[in-house]
């Protein structure tokens, strides 16, 4: 008498530990992490030690030891957009979707872990960042600490701000399926369009533009408001509807079209 086999069930654990492991045994993903934190940390104590204590530029004491983001905003976002546009150049989606028929789940999993790495990486940077920067400024006019208004809030406003800019890129990924081109929409949209609309004469675009992503980071990454741009609370909701917005569309595009 034989004994049947009991079929492989495909579970939301399961999906997670298989994209879990996906990301993690890609050496890409250990190599643009590793440099997203160095170049981060680098250019925070660089700019530091550099800073005359002119004091010209008004930057926000925040936003000064963080200007290594602009580096980190790309090296996260093509780490997001390999994440789902690498598989279909390799044709590995193939396989994940035939391990998942429902494909919805590999798509969240694939957020999920993504977001739950970056999070903790980049706030983590950022915590050590700042206090070095801050080393090189004491008795300047950017001299700040972690204790100061608004410090801790943006710092971790920042990390958050790049998380959900790293699940966009994710998203532009698995909706446009190739990695030249989603890296071209995602800097198009985070980088370049922002600053072609900002010159437009019209007040009603200049208020549309500071809730694009990028210019949410920024606000998001400021101790304290700057003016012309939109609250931290205001932002952070904004990014949150940019990623949910461009998921929604990949989930639906992912549901109809065959890979």
């Amino acid at each position: 008498m034989t004994t049947a086999t009991l079929p492989y069930r495909v579970t939301p654990a399961r999906v997670l530990r298989s994209e879990w492991h996906k990301l993690w045994t890609l050496r890409s993903t250990w190599i643009n992490l590793a440099v997203t934190s160095l170049l981060t940390a680098a250019m925070g104590a660089g700019l530091g030690a550099a800073y005359d204590g002119s004091g010209e530029g008004g930057m926000d004491p925040v936003m000064f030891a963080l200007l290594g983001t602009q580096f980190a905003t790309i090296n996260l976002g093509v780490l997001g957009i390999l994440a789902t546009a690498g598989e279909y150049s390799t044709g590995q989606i193939r396989a994940t979707m035939t391990a998942v028929p429902r494909r919805l789940p590999v798509l969240w999993s694939k957020a999920a872990v993504l977001a739950g790495v970056i999070l903790p990486l980049t706030l983590a940077t950022n915590l050590l960042t700042f206090p070095l920067a801050q080393s090189f400024l004491n008795g300047t006019d950017l001299s700040a600490s972690l204790g100061d208004p608004g410090v801790l809030r943006a710092l971790a406003g920042n990390a958050a701000g790049l998380t959900l800019l790293a699940v966009l890129a994710l998203g532009i990924g698995a909706l446009l399926r190739s990695v030249p081109t989603a890296i071209g929409a995602f800097i198009g949209l985070v980088m370049i369009l922002p600053e072609i609309l900002a010159m437009l004469p019209y007040a009603f675009v200049d208020d549309a533009v500071r809730y694009f992503p990028g210019k949410a980071l920024e606000a998001l990454t400021t101790a304290q408001p700057q003016p012309g741009a939109a609250s931290p609370g205001a932002s952070l909701l904004a990014m949150l509807l940019w990623t949910a917005t461009i998921l929604t569309v990949a989930a639906t595009v992912l549901r109809r079209k065959d890979v």
